[in-house]
């Protein structure tokens, strides 16, 4: 039973489950694993928490036309055309009278036409440049797709690393993880939540080495989504401090300042 646990966790099977492409037999197997291994249902949490970050790292909103379409559909009323009958005179003949109300109908007729054509032509070419929208937001998407799924293989590669930064006394609401993976030498953090800083302070986050202490960059509150930051070969640990804005980050870090530490682990 252990040897067909190993070889269903190194199937790939549970990460092509979270994200949807697996059959409905395979749906079953992946459930019963679930139900019967706690080892596999905790690495099941796992992936979905993990995919919950990346689906807030890529948001997206509806696109602007598609409300327009709806007010659009909605407040658009088919034009009324009121008939009102022409007063009477007497000794006219009969066949002038049909002869203008034929003239009328038909002048009517070739207008309508004439309004209904420049209505459809004007519709055609909305629905022509609508295509032409959802065939850009599905390339769009589609490329959106396939960077997260870059993203969520790069988290739950075995060789990445998960360090939670936790704000000390003055930042006690300040929570961030990073992952680190030593063999692809790549490097992201999740702003989980930064508070808020003065006008004129910043946060700042960065990797200490044997020697020295090198700024990774400055880490905004309003950039709270997993992002890339650059890999430093042979980093002892990582740290985030509150320093003060000066248009750019700056390159020497002060110990007085640092908010939250960690230590990485060495392979």
């Amino acid at each position: 039973m252990e040897k067909n646990l190993q070889i269903f966790m190194e199937s790939g099977l549970l990460d092509s489950f979270i994200l949807g492409t697996t059959t409905p037999n395979e749906n079953l197997e992946v459930e019963s694993y679930i139900a019967e291994f706690p080892e596999v249902q905790a690495e099941y949490e796992r992936l979905q928490d993990n995919l919950e970050i990346l689906a807030k790292a890529n948001a997206v909103e509806a696109p602007n036309y598609v409300l327009n379409a709806v007010i659009r559909d909605i407040t658009e009323d088919a034009p009324v055309i009121q008939m009102h009958s022409a007063p009477t005179h007497n000794r006219t003949p009969w066949f002038s009278i049909a002869a203008s109300i034929a003239a009328f109908i038909f002048a009517g007729t070739a207008f309508l036409l004439h309004e209904q054509n420049v209505s459809l032509n004007h519709e055609n070419q909305v629905v022509v440049e609508e295509i032409f929208d959802l065939r850009s937001d599905i390339e769009a998407n589609n490329k959106r797709l396939e960077s997260v799924m870059l993203e969520f293989m790069k988290l739950n590669n075995p060789e990445t690393e998960k360090y939670v930064l936790r704000g000390n006394s003055r930042a006690k609401d300040l929570k961030t993880v990073a992952y680190i993976n030593a063999v692809d030498k790549t490097s992201m953090i999740d702003v989980v939540s930064l508070p808020k800083l003065p006008e004129n302070q910043t946060y700042q986050i960065w990797a200490e080495l044997q020697d020295r202490m090198v700024n990774l960059g400055i880490l905004d509150e309003s950039e709270r989504k997993l992002k890339t930051i650059p890999y430093m070969e042979n980093a002892l640990g990582l740290s985030i401090t509150i320093e003060q804005k000066v248009g750019s980050k700056i390159n020497k870090a002060h110990a007085e300042n640092s908010v939250a530490e960690i230590t990485l682990k060495n392979k």
